[in-house]
């Protein structure tokens, strides 16, 4: 760790155990995640991190949350914010597999609810999340036989990558350099993404859960689910018949696959703007969250644009960061 992390941590801290405690138990916190890898050193490579938890850092952020937070559904918190200690909602964005297969046993075991936010289209499809299957393309197979397709694409797009990334080697540098990569395809159209995602070689088991495992975690009991937009695009991008199509694809789908769906909208990628929130407001939604860092005030938060607290792999495995964001959340 370096000395600006190593001072974030100790300065977290200090709040958390003066000042921040008070704040705190005033106002909500709602945790955003993504994937909960097994491969803790898979998920610390530099393109992974932001999105993705190693199974012990999961486990360690788990036990560190229940030390100090009341761990409750997110609905809940969204009505009740404030408690007589501070309260936490963890969320989790896409509907990756990993949610039911190595985050949900230690949820169990912690007996700590979450909120799970599908994009729609994709559970029990064998299409790829673009993210993943585009990263992980590169990152495993370079310029390989196996990645022409997809490089064929990219450069009929004028985004051949870089030389560096037609690599094969496991550096942190070559990682950086992929995220950083993923990062400038993000404004592709999101047809055009998915057809990226589609020319990429099969993965061995398919990213997203499927309605099954979503029901079986629901009957459990700890885990609910909500719309995180159907085709994972950015809805601020959609004209008007093509975002409540989206909204409604989504809306439908929770409604017919779940007993108990949340009332609750998570924007794909953070995005909205009046008219997205006009549109998630016409089908009944009270709240929706958002990716601005902050907390949940009992009142003076909008509604439809809540805040969210991300977790990273490093600040799941050193808490102290987490506090550290909590600290600027209570100044955004």
């Amino acid at each position: 760790m370096n000395f600006k992390q190593s001072l974030k941590r100790l300065l977290g801290s200090a709040y958390l155990h003066s000042l921040g405690r008070a704040r705190l138990s005033d106002a909500g916190v709602v945790l955003m995640l993504h994937r909960v890898l097994a491969d803790s050193t898979a998920a610390r490579k530099p393109h992974r991190a932001p999105l993705c938890v190693g199974q012990d850092h999961f486990e360690h952020l788990l036990r560190w949350l229940r030390r100090h937070f009341d761990c409750v559904p997110l609905q809940h918190l969204l009505e009740y914010p404030g408690g007589d200690r501070p309260r936490v909602a963890l969320t989790f964005d896409d509907g990756w597999r990993d949610n039911a297969e190595v985050a949900y046993p230690l949820l169990e075991r912690y007996e700590v609810p979450a909120s799970i936010f599908l994009s729609t289209d994709f559970i029990g499809s064998q299409q790829g999340f673009w993210w993943e299957s585009i990263g992980e393309t590169l990152w495993q197979h370079g310029a390989s036989p196996a990645a022409q397709p997809l490089l064929v694409q990219l450069r009929a797009l004028q985004l051949t990558p870089p030389p560096s990334l037609l690599q094969t080697d496991d550096s942190d540098a070559r990682s950086r350099a992929l995220g950083s990569y993923l990062q400038c395809l993000k404004n592709l159209a999101p047809e055009t993404l998915q057809a990226l995602a589609d020319s990429c070689p099969a993965a061995s088991a398919p990213h997203s859960l499927d309605w099954a495992q979503v029901q079986r975690l629901e009957r459990s009991g700890l885990v609910r689910f909500g719309p995180h937009g159907a085709s994972h695009g950015i809805l601020t991008r959609l004209d008007g018949p093509a975002l409540r199509s989206d909204l409604h694809r989504s809306h439908a789908a929770l409604q017919e696959h779940c007993q108990a769906p949340l009332g609750v909208y998570c924007y794909p990628n953070g995005d909205h703007s009046p008219e997205v929130r006009a549109a998630v407001a016409e089908l009944g939604y009270r709240y929706a969250l958002g990716t601005r860092p902050g907390l949940i005030e009992a009142d003076g938060n909008p509604l439809l644009a809540l805040p969210r607290i991300d977790v990273s792999h490093a600040s799941a495995g050193r808490p102290g960061l987490l506090a550290w964001r909590l600290l600027q959340g209570a100044r955004a």
